[in-house]
């Protein structure tokens, strides 16, 4: 196993300009990560290009891998040209990863306010092609692409597997985020354990989760029954995130885990913290 920090967990210092992507590197190697992963917010590599190379460098001279590249998609749209044109922006996404030198990419798949059983079966097979392409393009570089439990149309575990089984390549897979599950109200521990066996990477994540009936306020975001959900540090939300990684551990995995804070607190705090108490529930597994 790898440990290591998604740049999106220092999200709100890139976007309010008190760090750069060169600091984030430092960051995570002076905190005792092993990688880094790559999620372009707060910065963006296709508008600056430059970045990329500077990002590669950087992470070799601080001694990390760069696990994994990050990056949107919607291959739910209206017009077959605005469908080819996505797939086409996002095997240029695939050339920005090989340039990093990463052999894992997660793209997004679909969005859509109808996120019914029925919506996602009619268009499975379409999502599929497109995955399929990308897939199939992404294997002349050796990376593995992946669909990531997030975004409410294909955030269950068995939407993942179904959309996984469809594309039916052995490059395409998912990135598994132990928190994500929450969102569209399954239970974490049984998200993890079905979807497991069809993991690139898996994201550590941990949320504050409040019944429909308890509105806490601000801050927090709702699930789709209603629940609410806001981002903690790891370890100190309302996942059972021992359980969760010794499940990960106890299943044999031994890739890398990469840690997402999207919570309130000071990101640096939640980075921090994060990385700490994932790293000793790791160890005492």
């Amino acid at each position: 196993m790898k440990l290591g920090l998604s740049t999106y967990s220092l999200y709100q210092a890139l976007n309010k300009g008190t760090m750069t992507i060169a600091d984030v590197i430092d960051f995570t190697a002076d905190h005792g990560g092993e990688h880094v992963e790559i999620v372009p917010l707060g910065y963006n590599l296709t508008e600056q290009p430059e970045l990329i190379d500077l990002i590669a460098m950087k992470a070799a001279e601080r001694g990390l891998e760069i696990s994994n590249y990050a990056t949107g998609a919607n291959f739910l749209v209206d017009h077959e040209e605005a469908y080819q044109q996505e797939i086409a922006r996002v095997k240029k996404e695939v050339d920005i990863a090989n340039r990093l030198g990463v052999k894992l990419m997660r793209h997004d798949v679909a969005s859509s306010p109808d996120v019914s059983i029925a919506n996602f079966n009619a268009n499975l097979e379409r999502l599929a092609a497109a995955c399929r392409e990308i897939a199939e393009y992404a294997g002349k570089y050796g990376i593995t692409t992946s669909v990531e439990n997030h975004g409410y149309f294909i955030q269950h575990s068995d939407r993942v597997q179904a959309l996984i089984h469809a594309v039916n390549m052995p490059n395409f897979k998912t990135t598994l985020d132990v928190g994500n599950f929450l969102c569209a109200d399954e239970q974490p521990l049984a998200g993890v354990k079905n979807n497991l066996p069809y993991a690139s990477i898996v994201h550590i994540k941990d949320f504050y989760v409040r019944p429909a009936g308890q509105n806490p306020g601000d801050g927090f975001f709702r699930s789709t029954a209603g629940n609410f959900l806001r981002g903690a540090v790891a370890g100190q939300g309302d996942i059972p995130m021992r359980d969760v990684i010794e499940l990960v551990k106890s299943s044999g995995y031994d890739g890398y885990l990469s840690l997402e804070f999207e919570g309130l607190e000071d990101c640096e705090f939640g980075a921090r913290v994060g990385l700490a108490n994932v790293k000793r529930f790791w160890d005492e597994a």
